[in-house]
C-alpha cells in the first residue's frame, strides 16, 4: 500500500472510540478535513495520508488501546513518507504532551476544545517537520458551528450542550470537556432543519446532561420547550435525546415527550446504582426513590415507553446489601435494556483513591448476577411485544447476521432493535426507508419479525442512501484560520519523514 500519488488530494481516516459525543465529534473532524481539501480514504487500498484517533478516557484500558494502535502504525508510517498521525478527544485532553513523549511519531495532538484547529495543526506540523500539541482549557467555538460530514442519511446527532457541571466521583468528563456550555435554541433548531432539508428523518439531541440545558441562559424549562419546538419541524419524524440526569428531570419534559408526536417514547436515564449509600459516595444527587418516581411518571404518561439505563457494579465500598438494592431497583424499573459496567479506577477521579476498592473476583461475580437479572427482565419485556406491529426505520450495520439470514434491521420508535424479513420487497427496501412489520419472536436484546412487511414507505433518506449521498452541514468557521486544500509534499530526497 502507498500513500496518495503526487498531485492527488491527501486522504484521511478517522478512528473513533467512546461515546455518542465522540462519534459526533468525528463527524465534525471529517467535515473539517473535507472542507480543507482532504478526501476520505477507501476502506481498502492505499494507506491514508492522515490517520486521526478520536479518543475516550472514560472506558477501561483506553490508554493501552490507544498506545497499542499507535505502536502498530509506527512501522507503517516509516514506510510511507508524508503520512501524519493525529490524536484528539478526551485522552488527548488528559495526557497532552505525554502522548508525543510516549509515541514521538505522532504529528498532532489536539484537545476536546479545539477540534476546529486540526487542519491548521496538520499544515503546521508538516511545514515545521515537528509535532504540534495544542490543548485549550476552555471552549472557544461551539463544535456544532463546524462543518460536519454526517455518517448516516437518515439519522443525525445534534449537540445542544457540551461539558458538564456535575461532580460524580467516578467520572473524568467534566475535567476533560469543561463546564456546561449551552447552544441557543435557535441555533439548535436551525441545525435540525438543515438536517431535515437533507432528508434526515431522525435526530438525537445530545449533551452530557441534556435536561440541565438552559442553565447558561437562565431557563430551567428550556429543554422541554426545545422538544416541543422540534415537533413543529415538518419532515422530522423522530426525536430522541441522551443523556438526562435524574436530579434535573422535570415534569414538563415528560409532558413534552407525551404530547409531541415526533418525540419517541424512549428514555435513556443512567441509574448507576440502586443503593442510596453508593449514590451518595458517587456524588449522584438523587436517590433511588426519586429515580423510580420519575420512571413511574414516564410510564403513567406513556405506557409504551422503553426505558434504558447505565449501571456500575463494584464501586468502592459497595456491600452485598448495596448490590442487592441495585437488583431490587432493576426489577422494579423493568428496563428494556441496560449498559452494565464493572467499576474501574480512572486516574484523576476522587473514586480512584477511595477506601474500599473491591477485589476483581467480587466485582466479576456481582456483574454476572446483574447481567443475568437484566436479561431476564429485558427478555420478559420484549416478549410482551410478540404479535404487535412496529414501525421500523431501516438502518445500516445493525444486523450482523442479516446477509446470512436474508433479513434487514432497524430501530422501532421506542429504540428497540428489530430484525425483519423483507419478503417480496427484497432489494426494494433501502436504509432510511420506513417499514411496518409484526413481531414474531423476542430475544433479550432484539426482536424478530419473520413475516412479510405489512407496509413499506420509501423516503428521501432512502433515496440518499441509494445514491450514496451523506448529509453535510456546512457550519460557520468563527474565529478559525482560513484553510485551503493542503499541498501535497514533494517526494523526499533523503529518508523523508523519519520516525521521530
Amino acid at each position: 500500500m502507498t500513500t496518495a500519488a503526487a498531485g492527488s488530494p491527501r486522504t484521511y481516516q478517522v478512528r473513533t472510540y467512546g461515546c455518542q459525543m465522540n462519534v459526533h465529534d468525528s463527524e465534525r473532524i471529517s467535515g473539517l478535513l473535507e472542507d480543507a481539501g482532504y478526501v476520505r480514504a477507501p476502506e481498502a487500498g492505499e494507506q491514508p495520508d492522515v490517520v486521526v484517533f478520536n479518543t475516550c478516557a472514560v472506558r477501561e484500558n483506553a490508554d493501552n488501546r490507544l498506545y497499542g494502535n499507535l505502536g502498530h502504525l509506527r512501522p507503517v508510517k516509516a514506510k510511507h513518507p508524508g503520512m501524519q498521525i493525529a490524536v484528539g478527544g478526551c485522552l488527548a485532553q488528559k495526557d497532552r504532551g505525554e502522548i508525543v513523549r510516549k509515541a514521538p511519531w505522532v504529528d498532532v495532538v489536539f484537545g476536546t476544545h479545539n477540534i476546529g484547529s486540526l487542519p491548521a495543526l496538520l499544515d503546521r506540523a508538516r511545514h515545521n517537520a515537528a509535532a504540534e500539541v495544542e490543548i485549550l482549557e476552555s471552549l472557544e467555538v461551539f463544535p456544532s458551528t463546524l462543518p460536519t460530514r454526517r455518517e448516516s442519511t437518515y439519522a443525525g446527532w445534534v449537540s445542544i450542550s457540551v461539558g458538564c457541571n456535575n461532580t460524580c466521583t467516578f467520572c473524568i468528563v467534566p475535567s476533560l470537556r469543561g463546564k456546561e456550555k449551552d447552544r441557543r435554541p435557535g441555533d439548535v433548531l436551525s441545525e435540525v432543519r438543515a438536517l431535515v432539508d437533507e432528508g434526515v428523518l431522525e435526530v438525537t439531541l445530545l449533551g452530557q446532561n441534556v435536561n440541565s440545558y438552559g442553565v447558561e441562559f437562565g431557563d430551567r424549562y428550556a429543554f422541554g420547550k426545545l422538544l416541543r419546538a422540534c415537533g413543529d419541524i415538518d419532515g422530522l419524524e423522530r426525536v430522541r435525546f441522551t443523556s438526562p440526569h435524574p436530579k434535573d428531570f422535570t415534569d414538563d419534559v415528560i409532558e413534552a415527550m407525551a404530547e409531541t408526536p415526533n418525540v419517541c417514547h424512549s428514555l435513556h436515564m443512567p441509574l448507576q446504582s440502586g443503593s442510596d449509600d453508593v449514590l451518595r459516595a458517587m456524588r449522584r444527587s438523587y436517590r433511588s426513590e426519586k429515580y423510580l418516581g420519575i420512571i413511574s411518571k414516564v410510564r403513567a404518561a406513556m405506557p409504551d415507553a422503553a426505558i434504558t439505563t447505565d449501571i456500575i457494579v463494584g464501586f468502592p465500598g459497595e456491600t452485598e446489601a448495596d448490590f442487592a438494592r441495585t437488583l431490587d431497583v432493576v426489577r422494579e424499573a423493568r428496563f428494556s435494556s441496560a449498559f452494565t459496567f464493572q467499576y474501574s479506577k480512572r486516574p484523576g477521579t476522587p473514586a480512584a483513591t477511595m477506601d474500599g476498592q473491591l477485589p476483581k473476583a467480587v466485582v466479576q461475580e456481582r456483574y454476572e448476577r446483574l447481567v443475568a437479572c437484566v436479561e431476564e427482565i429485558t427478555w420478559a419485556e420484549n416478549r410482551k411485544l410478540v404479535g404487535e406491529t412496529v414501525e421500523v426505520l431501516v438502518a445500516v450495520g445493525e444486523g450482523r447476521k442479516d446477509e446470512r439470514t436474508g433479513r434487514m434491521s432497524g430501530r422501532a420508535r421506542d429504540g428497540r432493535l428489530v430484525h425483519f424479513a423483507t419478503g417480496e420487497l427484497a432489494g426494494r427496501i433501502r436504509p432510511g426507508d420506513i417499514v411496518h412489520t409484526a413481531v414474531t419472536y423476542a430475544a433479550p436484546h432484539h426482536l424478530n419479525a419473520d413475516g412479510a412487511p405489512l407496509a413499506h414507505r420509501r423516503t428521501r433518506a432512502g433515496d440518499s442512501a441509494e445514491a450514496g449521498r451523506a448529509p453535510r452541514t456546512p457550519g460557520v468557521l468563527l474565529g478559525l484560520p482560513t484553510i485551503g486544500a493542503p499541498a501535497v509534499p514533494p517526494a523526499p530526497t533523503t529518508g523523508g519523514c523519519a520516525v521521530r
